[in-house]
């Protein structure tokens, strides 16, 4: 299972865990993780998330994130097609950082684009991709 966490995903595990929804999705993406570790799934690095990871200001929370992004094994870089296709997905609303990630983990083939941003998986549902969006939460229990 190639797996691509965008940024809130895995930066959910350090944030405030007081909101039943946050310390759901935190717990499955620590056990998402924990089958990457063990080498039963694969997580994907990419240049977009290096370059939105570098405008964290919180330097103890860039810190954790980055621990945990260094279970990746993949490193998809922005090809010239994955800009293409972020450029059409941006055509359909979605941001700059959305639209990259999600074209990056479409070209490159991942299995599943993970996010706790429901307004980007709201306008995902909307589009026409070669690759399931979904909230880890729900995933994780499908699996």
């Amino acid at each position: 299972m190639k797996i691509y966490m965008d940024v809130c995903c895995l930066s959910r595990p350090f944030d405030n865990l007081f909101h039943p929804r946050v310390r759901l999705e935190a717990i499955a993406v620590i056990n998402i993780l924990d089958r990457c570790r063990s080498g039963r799934w694969t997580l994907a690095a990419s240049e977009a998330l290096d370059f939105e990871l570098s405008a964290i200001q919180d330097n103890e929370k860039l810190m954790q994130v980055k621990e945990l992004y260094s279970l990746a094994e993949n490193w998809l870089p922005v090809t010239d097609q994955a800009k293409a296709r972020a450029t059409a997905l941006r055509s359909q609303g979605l941001s700059f950082f959305d639209s990259l990630h999600l074209a990056t983990a479409e070209v490159s083939r991942q299995n599943i684009f993970l996010t706790t941003d429901d307004k980007l998986l709201k306008s995902a549902n909307k589009i026409d991709l070669n690759i399931r969006a979904a909230n880890p939460v729900l995933w994780f229990m499908e699996v």
